[in-house]
């Protein structure tokens, strides 16, 4: 029946304009929902390797930290100055219901209740310019970044989480506060795109996420820099609190999130066996603990020289360098029916996907004879490291 009168002019409904729960699945047609009408999340739009905390290749557990150095969590790095003694570890405390298995732990054991100008400790991951190119950073079209992540401490108050520049020597800081002692909260903080100083398109350090834990007056006596902008010592932690102020004191992180983008996505998880490659191109831990543990084929180039070619499941970063325990027989070559204990190896040469290491100190062979090489010894072990 054509419509009789004037036709009235199309009003298009908003979602304000429908009851909840009034279009249900069973009322959209069959292929009414193409891909051209949703969004996708991005995949790998996380830029923190290992942000759900679920790999340490390194340790569990590391006590009497007063030095930097990565300790347990794979590409997360501790910062410190004279800030106190801390036990760092991979914790099995969680947000509930999350997804999450996995936490980082930072645990004061020595106290600094007053910290000299220049003490500072900072939990970090560094990133490469070439991942980061995507976020146009030093153009008119720079991308904000959104940075989300769960956090728990007995310390309540302000803490600050920073992004720094390592190309151009620029930062930018956001304040968060723990409000309840001993709870887990979720925190969101959004940074706006620099349009000064492009990263370098390269494997180098340019972007470092910093958890500051405690600062300083050489950090805090200025403002804050909630902008981008040129590095002042003195605005980089204005209104931290001091973690270190008490043996109580403990902090947790996980789910750490940093995308672009104003706004944050849920915690992208990604299958085990992609987060383990991704965190060996920096750290490659290709043997330990128990004796017997395979090392490699080896050879005697001559009746005192033993080597032994790694190969690397992954690129590494760079042509790394060996990490490896050194005690008394802690590797064993079984060779043309005899056995020649060994104490440790050295790097010969590395590139990023293959290792040669050597021993000529021990080592007591036949020259052109090859063997299976193993551990001989609970606390041998051999990595490679590449990190920023």
């Amino acid at each position: 029946m054509p419509f009789i009168g004037n036709k009235p002019t199309a009003i298009p409904l908003s979602a304000d304009d429908l009851e909840d729960n009034i279009i249900s699945t069973a009322k959209i047609q069959d292929n009414a929902v193409t891909a051209a009408k949703y969004i996708e999340p991005i995949p790998f739009r996380n830029i923190i390797i290992n942000g759900d905390m679920s790999l340490a290749q390194r340790s569990t557990s590391v006590s009497s930290i007063t030095a930097p150095g990565y300790n347990t969590v794979d590409r997360f790095r501790t910062s410190i100055s004279s800030a106190g003694t801390w036990t760092q570890s991979q914790d099995t405390t969680v947000p509930s219901a999350q997804g999450f298995a996995k936490s980082l732990k930072m645990d004061c054991t020595t106290a600094d209740g007053s910290l000299s100008a220049g003490d500072y400790l900072i939990i970090s991951q560094k990133i490469e310019g070439q991942n980061l190119q995507y976020l146009k950073k030093g153009t008119s079209s720079a991308e904000s970044t959104t940075l989300s992540f769960w956090v728990r401490s007995n310390k309540t108050g302000t803490y600050i989480a920073e992004l720094e520049d390592s190309d151009n020597s620029r930062t930018i800081s956001k304040s968060y506060t723990v409000s309840s002692a001993d709870t887990w909260e979720k925190k969101t903080l959004t940074y706006a795109g620099d349009t000064t100083g492009a990263f370098n398109n390269d494997n180098g350090n340019s972007l470092q996420l910093n958890f500051w834990l405690a600062a300083g007056t050489t950090y805090t006596s200025g403002t804050l820099a909630t902008s981008w902008e040129s590095t002042t010592s003195a605005n980089r932690a204005v209104g931290q609190v001091n973690l270190a102020d008490s043996t109580a004191n403990e902090w947790y992180v996980t789910g750490v999130q940093l995308e672009a983008g104003t706004s944050a996505s849920d915690f992208e998880f990604l299958p085990h066996d992609v987060n383990l490659q991704r965190c060996q191109r920096y750290y490659y831990l290709h043997v330990e603990g128990t004796s017997n543990s395979p090392v490699g084929t080896g050879t005697y180039y001559n009746a005192s020289e033993l080597n032994v070619v790694v190969f690397f499941p992954t690129n590494m970063r760079t042509s790394p360098t060996l990490l490896s325990a050194s005690g008394s027989n802690y590797f064993r070559s079984n060779t043309n029916g005899a056995s020649d204990d060994v104490d440790d190896f050295l790097l010969g040469t590395s590139f990023e996907t293959i290792a040669q290491i050597y021993n000529t100190t021990d080592a007591s062979g036949t020259a052109g004879t090859a063997g299976y090489v193993r551990t001989n010894n609970a606390s041998a072990y051999i990595a490679f490291q590449a990190e920023l």
